[in-house]
């Protein structure tokens, strides 16, 4: 290899199958598949074999002989409490002594500051895998989007939701709520269907409105921004979340009865929410607002001290991933910051563009036009969704002071 021998390790990842009414684990999809990595010029340093149950006795030995890898380079990866714990199960089985050998990393002078780094990282994994299973206080958010009757639509979401959780010592709870359902069309057509969201939702310590595309529940969308601003309940929006909510805001609070989004009704009279103007309207295909791009937080005297910059380490500047064709209307900005909904970040090309909003006023309500959730991470949990769950807790007031949040007995996690 071009790389070298000690630089390169292949870990090959294969299913022991436990079929039978006995449960008896099955070595030969490993074994065929080992002869056809091998069969490509590749023999496999480590197998990692997934299955239903740890190894019995004997199994591990049948693999090595005939997959030729060592005993001690075959782990068990069987089923676990969580995804979290995988982790956990490959140390106490010896993959670091493994990898240590096979890449001659003891040979390496590692500083005992990274070496530090490194042990307080672990004890950080250790720690979030063990509150996962523990029996934590639940958070619950509503969910109020167009697509979930099918949950893997919102995987993203539902991760960066549970991290952020974790992160605060919460499990989370998530209420579904079909957006169409809190529509008054649907209090006449279904009325159970209608009075069940309601309650789903009044019922939640907090409401996230996630991205979408079509005009399909869009009015409810609207009426969950208006219940979270009106109750001070904690409230994140996220693209179409954020557009929702500008529309809504300028419907009640800024007298524009007729607001209404560019992307549903072409010839609406007052459109909250265009259609980017570098963007072609007539070609759909390859034409979104994509990637990794700046936002900019503003230098006003609100924005210096808003609690989405505070959650954002107090940048002055994030990169986020965006994913869009539609955009706040910059005509009607001065009309709702005048009463309250500052747009505390713009993107750092042109500055026009709207990308944070935070209502004053209120104990968490906050809309980005990006998507935070695509870069969300266990122990790095995305800044406005760690708010939202901060706030449905009780607890961002302590966070933003600088509380820890765990006990001495815990140990705090680096967010």
């Amino acid at each position: 290899f071009r790389v070298g021998h000690d630089n390169f390790c292949l870990i090959h990842v294969s299913l022991v199958p436990v079929v039978g009414a006995v449960g008896e684990p099955k070595t030969k999809p490993t074994q065929a598949s080992v002869r056809d990595l091998r069969g490509l010029g590749l023999s496999p340093d480590i197998l990692a074999c997934r299955s239903a149950q740890p190894f019995e006795d004997g199994i591990r030995e049948k693999l090595s002989m005939f997959c030729q890898v060592a005993p001690h380079q075959i782990f068990s990866v069987h089923d676990c409490e969580s995804l979290y714990h995988i982790p956990v199960l490959l140390r106490q089985q010896g993959i670091l002594d493994v990898l240590t050998k096979r890449l001659q990393l003891g040979q390496l002078d590692i500083p005992s500051e990274i070496a530090h780094e490194g042990e307080q990282l672990w004890a950080q994994w250790r720690e979030f895998a063990r509150r996962h299973t523990r029996s934590l206080d639940r958070a619950t958010i509503a969910v109020v989007g167009k697509y979930t009757d099918l949950a893997d639509s919102y995987a993203s979401v539902v991760k960066a939701l549970e991290h952020a959780a974790l992160n605060v010592n919460r499990k989370i709870q998530i209420n579904w709520v079909e957006a169409s359902d809190l529509e008054e069309a649907t209090m006449h057509k279904d009325p159970l269907k209608y009075h069940e969201a309601w309650q789903r939702m009044c019922a939640s310590d907090g409401i996230l409105v996630p991205g979408g595309f079509g005009e399909r529940g869009v009015e409810g969308m609207i009426l969950a921004a208006k219940w979270a601003r009106e109750h001070k309940l904690p409230y994140l929006g996220i693209c179409l979340g954020m557009q929702v909510a500008v529309i809504e805001f300028a419907r009640n609070m800024c007298g524009m009865a007729n607001a209404f989004s560019a992307e549903f009704d072409k010839d609406c009279e007052m459109p909250a929410v265009v259609f980017m103007p570098e963007i072609d309207p007539t070609t759909m295909g390859g034409t979104m607002r994509l990637g990794s791009r700046p936002t900019k937080f503003q230098d006003t005297e609100f924005a210096r001290a808003c609690m989405i910059k505070q959650l954002y380490g107090g940048k002055d500047e994030v990169h986020e991933r965006h994913r869009h064709r539609y955009e706040v209307n910059p005509k009607i900005v001065d009309d709702l910051e005048s009463k309250g909904l500052h747009f505390v970040g713009r993107d750092a090309e042109t500055g026009e563009r709207m990308e944070i909003l935070e209502l004053a006023d209120h104990p968490y309500f906050v809309a980005a036009q990006y998507h935070p959730e695509y870069i969300t991470r266990p122990l790095s949990p995305s800044p406005p969704f760690l708010g939202l769950l901060l706030a449905a807790s009780k607890q961002l007031d302590a966070y933003l002071a600088g509380q820890d949040l765990v006990t001495e007995a815990e140990t705090k996690l680096k967010m």
